[in-house]
């Protein structure tokens, strides 16, 4: 056992504390990795305010990399030393959804409160399976990439979350093609990387919708090719006069808004989709118009962490970001000590932030 410095939360809503946690060895099967980035997600501050529930205290973070500082029995292919990411993707490799290639939902469970941190011999939650808003964690192995040694670590971290959950929803989720119109709505970072990857994938209209015009600047050093303010009067009509009347044939929502939600549709072409990326707080409901949607054969779908599977798409994400054709270092909008992290929240928080980064 051994002592680290983590951000704790106590109460739903309340600034994190940094405290001093005990944190168990690796068993068989787990990696302990010490930490040297780990970026802010919308997701962390959402369960730090008590949208999705769960038990307290807990330390929430996970969307981080570091290197591998033990291994547990069992664990090969990885040595002491290797820079990897860790993500909250935990997979058995065994049930149906591992089994036919969706290890993002793993049927297995596991104990979400009594995992390897504990304060004052008391179970702290390891929150979405990581608990990285720590100088150390210790994981599955499932929940780790082998990083390249060239990568910096501030970069690196986003891949684990806001990179492969906006890239991915393209490329896996709705399978976005050469020449195809696609809508993406908020410009923040999960949305910024969706527009990366429309712009990956050969998609003709990259249209970014916003409520920021500033935020829709920036859509287009990532790939936009027009942008909208989504408070204009219907903007969907808009998206219509730049598509030659047809509309998206995938609309992306990367923000947890209703009314974000509500529209979504209206931008759709015949036999276009809307991706749902971004989460509202439980129990938070929709509205819309089955009738359209079944008349014109056009659908909606979630998206978890872009369908990614770590082994097949973290090497090419990398490679990517080698060749400059993916951005990361553009996407931190600030580096923050494990100390300034409340700070970091607010600032992310506030919508002023692509992304965040705690540097260890």
């Amino acid at each position: 056992m051994q002592t680290i410095r983590a951000a704790v939360c106590h109460s739903f809503g309340a600034p994190l504390t940094i405290e001093d946690v005990t944190l168990a060895p690796p068993r068989p099967g787990e990696v302990e990795v010490t930490l040297e980035a780990c970026a802010i997600c919308h997701s962390d501050i959402s369960f730090a305010e008590g949208a999705w529930g769960g038990h307290l205290p807990a330390v929430y973070g996970h969307e981080a990399a570091g290197r591998i500082t033990a291994l547990g029995e069992g664990v090969t292919g990885y040595v002491q030393g290797q820079a990897v990411l860790v993500t909250l993707i935990r997979a058995c490799g065994g049930c149906a959804s591992c089994s036919g290639g969706q290890p993002v939902f793993c049927e297995t469970p596991y104990d979400r409160v009594h995992g390897p941190l504990t304060l004052d011999g008391a179970p702290v939650e390891q929150g979405m399976a990581c608990g990285a808003f720590a100088e150390k964690v210790v994981v599955h192995t499932s929940q780790i990439a082998p990083l390249a040694e060239d990568i910096p670590m501030d970069a690196a971290s986003l891949l684990s979350c806001g990179v492969i959950t906006g890239v991915g929803a393209v490329v896996n989720t709705a399978g976005v093609r050469p020449g195809q119109n696609v809508v993406v709505i908020g410009a923040g970072g999960v949305g910024l990387n969706a527009i990366q990857g429309a712009r990956i994938a050969g998609a003709a209209r990259i249209i970014a919708v916003d409520m920021s015009g500033e935020k829709l600047e920036a859509a287009t050093e990532f790939g936009a090719t027009d942008g909208i303010l989504a408070t204009e009067a219907e903007p969907w009509n808009a998206v219509r006069a730049l598509t030659g009347g047809r509309g998206a044939d995938a609309v992306f929502v990367t923000v947890g808004a209703i009314p974000a939600y509500d529209s979504a549709p209206r931008y759709l072409a015949p036999g276009g989709r809307v991706v749902m990326v971004g989460m509202p707080h439980s129990g938070a409901m929709s509205q819309y118009e089955p009738v359209m949607l079944a008349a014109l054969g056009q659908g909606m779908i979630g998206s978890k962490m872009g369908d990614v599977v770590l082994r097949r798409d973290i090497p090419w994400m990398v490679d990517l970001y080698r060749q400059g054709r993916l951005k990361l270092d553009a996407l931190i909008s600030g580096r923050y000590s494990l100390d300034q992290i409340n700070e970091a929240i607010a600032d992310t928080r506030a919508g002023r932030a692509r992304r965040n980064v705690i540097i260890f």
